[in-house]
């Protein structure tokens, strides 16, 4: 199993590795794991996509300023974190993200997501591996 979020120096306590989500792909599926009270707040412990069903992700901090639509279920603190499903003009978002804002926005087709996006280490590396992986 490759995986590609883990914790390095830039997130150099326990507390702060233990709040982003693991990105990990093995064979033909993605894997997206919560960690610690995230999967209580998502009642979601991980998600698992084919890769074929990936179209594609990137970075992009700035998504915490986009509007969330409404939630169900999970968590928003406004100006905090987002966890959980989020559901907008008839698409679905899973979000783990908090105010570090280290996104990686996740495409899906033909998925119960549209997309996922989640608080990573390393958001461009992330997004580099799964559209090279994709693409």
């Amino acid at each position: 199993m490759n995986v590609l979020s883990t914790p390095n120096q830039l997130f150099p306590t326990r507390e702060a590795v233990l709040l982003m989500a693991r990105v990990s792909m093995d064979g033909d599926s993605m894997t997206v794991e919560m960690q610690g009270l995230h999967k209580a707040w998502a009642l979601k412990s991980r998600i698992v996509v084919p890769l074929a069903h990936v179209r594609g992700a990137t970075a992009d901090p700035g998504m915490m300023r986009e509007p969330k639509g409404l939630r169900a279920p999970g968590l928003h603190i406004p100006g905090g974190a987002v966890i959980g499903t989020f559901h907008r003009d008839g698409e679905a978002t899973f979000w783990d993200v908090s105010k570090r804002a280290r996104a990686v926005v996740i495409e899906l087709a033909d998925e119960a997501y549209n997309r996922i996006i989640v608080d990573v280490a390393d958001p461009r590396g992330i997004a580099t591996a799964i559209n090279r992986a994709t693409g």
